[in-house]
């Protein structure tokens, strides 16, 4: 059985207090975007063992780290599962603020509950997902939902982008979450992105806003160029996604890439 993961955005992302926990209290909007690894599995070839092969995006660590492995040993644990032979071409870029691996992780679940006829609803896949990852649950319904908490309490909202199409960047630099939110300071938003997203995509920018694009632009200003010369080139709206390094605009249509992004990692086009 074979399925597509796809990656996510970020629209606006409002941290907004810090919690007891250590954690952080956030606000922002998730939207799937048709940047996808393949991701299947077959009956094993060694039917005692469960076997994990990977191309693309070379994926560091051994096979019981990786989301898609932990995904099938959680429902292990409450189901039989045979052995399976466990595939990933990875074209998802890492530490990007696009989700891949909790994408992969919850496609990996809904593939197992499908195939397997575990007859798991949505909400049952959803809590298995949220012990993997505070993003991973957003994958299960795969559709724009406003995020709060942690980014795991979900309220649906009303936004479509079909039509209009992506670009994204992504230069070669890491950016350590934690050092992110450390140099944020939570604050209300000025202006709530459950509001603004109401309105039409040309009064967004300067209005959805990323907090961590202050902090990271300061240290990176690579990646800040990125955000003005898609701006530049006629971007409505751009903005850095979660706190990744990527950048992504949303135009009416396509665009010649920029000579600068040659040496990026760069995605285009139209939104699904």
């Amino acid at each position: 059985m074979i399925t597509f993961p796809n990656a996510k955005i970020n629209i606006g992302l409002n941290i907004v207090e810090k919690r007891a926990d250590g954690y952080h209290n956030i606000e922002t909007l998730f939207y799937p975007i048709p940047i996808k690894d393949a991701l299947e599995f077959v009956p094993a070839a060694k039917t005692d063992k469960t076997s994990f092969h990977q191309s693309g995006i070379k994926i560091d660590g051994d096979m019981e780290s990786n989301l898609i492995i932990k995904a099938l040993r959680l429902l292990e644990k409450d189901f039989s599962i045979p052995s399976v032979d466990v595939y990933l071409e990875k074209a998802i870029p890492f530490g990007a603020g696009l989700g891949g691996g909790s994408s992969d992780a919850a496609f990996m679940l809904k593939m197992l509950n499908e195939y397997f006829n575990f007859h798991l609803s949505n909400s049952d896949l959803e809590y298995y997902a949220s012990t993997l990852g505070a993003d991973c649950p957003f994958f299960i319904n795969n559709e724009p939902i406003f995020a709060t908490g942690i980014g795991n309490i979900f309220e649906p909202v009303e936004l479509s982008l079909k039509g209009f199409h992506l670009v994204l960047v992504k230069p070669d630099i890491h950016v350590s979450t934690p050092l992110a939110y450390s140099l944020v300071t939570p604050k209300q938003a000025t202006y709530p992105i459950k509001e603004w997203i109401k309105r039409p995509i040309t009064e967004w920018k300067d209005r959805i806003v990323n907090d961590f694009e202050i902090s990271v632009f300061s240290k990176y200003p690579e990646i800040e160029n990125i955000k003005n010369v898609l701006y530049g080139n006629g971007a409505l709206y751009a903005s850095m996604s979660g706190s990744g390094s990527s950048v992504f605009g949303i135009f009416k249509g396509e665009i010649s890439m920029p000579d600068i992004f040659c040496d990026y990692y760069t995605f285009q086009g139209p939104f699904e």
